[in-house]
């Protein structure tokens, strides 16, 4: 698997297929490969690009002075793609993953040709309020710890505050376990993991929501009306502050898009990616 060092740490990612780099954004407590259905329809005409983030999951501990508030994971993904040698990507975010990409598109757009952000943490909604209680329990030495070790229950994971809210169909258990086993082998994982949890809050998003009335890419906003933590209505008002911000809505799906309808996603940004520009003014941009 390859990696790349940085001033933050060691950051592993896959890198499939090849045309228009694709870099894709997971949330917290996974990592790259919640993104692999979607890959698996896009790599025959894009380079698509799934780091495995410091969000809980990732194999590598981070240095011990990174920043690893929702800032400084997107300025680590800004990072990543000046070391992969790409001009711009077209970035695309889930759950926590949309907070970053918000954040990125904000304070690093020279990065950044187009924009995809599907169901996640916007606005004040950061964290879900299913997921309120985990800031106080990182406060806490081992508390966190403690809490993740129900996870390792399959019948827990299945609650509202695991896994169960975030998609329709059945959880892929394995990939849960082997994200729980990146967190629990290494202390310095678990450090670096309970550093983003304290940052989870509603204020990192406060900034970067006001300089996104600016961001003039090509940006896709595809939204699943049914998800429980992330609203459709947050993806409506991104529409109305984005500059030329397309909304598409994904049926019969939760939060992981990308796993109740993989298909349609990846239809969606593909054709997106093809009926744009990168780095183009919305004057610019032609229907897909």
């Amino acid at each position: 698997m390859p990696q790349l060092t940085l001033d933050q740490g060691t950051v592993h990612y896959r890198d499939t297929g090849e045309g228009e780099p694709v870099l894709f954004l997971h949330g917290y407590l996974m990592d790259g490969r919640l993104w692999q259905p979607v890959v698996d329809r896009l790599a025959p005409d894009f380079r698509c690009i799934t780091p495995d983030l410091p969000l809980g999951a990732h194999r590598t501990p981070m240095n011990p002075g990174a920043d690893l508030s929702l800032a400084g994971v997107a300025r680590l993904v800004a990072d990543l793609i000046a070391a992969l040698g790409l001009p711009r990507v077209t970035l695309v975010g889930n759950d926590l993953g949309t907070a970053v990409a918000q954040i990125a598109a904000a304070r690093h757009p020279e990065r950044i040709g187009r924009l995809v952000l599907t169901n996640g943490e916007c606005f004040e909604n950061c964290p879900s309020p299913w997921f309120r209680t985990l800031d106080p329990a990182a406060r806490v030495p081992g508390l966190l710890t403690l809490a993740f070790q129900a996870l390792r229950l399959r019948a827990v994971r299945r609650m509202p505050f695991g896994f169960g809210l975030l998609t329709k169909g059945a959880l892929p258990h394995d990939l849960i376990g082997d994200w729980l086993d990146a967190f629990f082998a290494d202390p310095g994982v678990r450090r670096d993991c309970v550093k983003v949890t304290r940052g989870i809050v509603p204020a990192a998003l406060r900034e970067p929501v006001r300089r996104l009335a600016s961001f003039d890419r090509p940006t896709l906003l595809a939204f699943a009306r049914e998800d429980r933590l992330f609203p459709y209505e947050h993806g409506e008002r991104l529409a109305a502050i984005m500059p030329g911000a397309r909304l598409e809505t994904v049926p019969d799906s939760r939060t992981w898009v990308m796993r109740d309808q993989p298909e349609l996603t990846a239809l969606l940004i593909g054709d997106f990616i093809r009926g744009t520009l990168a780095g183009a003014a919305p004057a610019d941009i032609t229907p897909a």
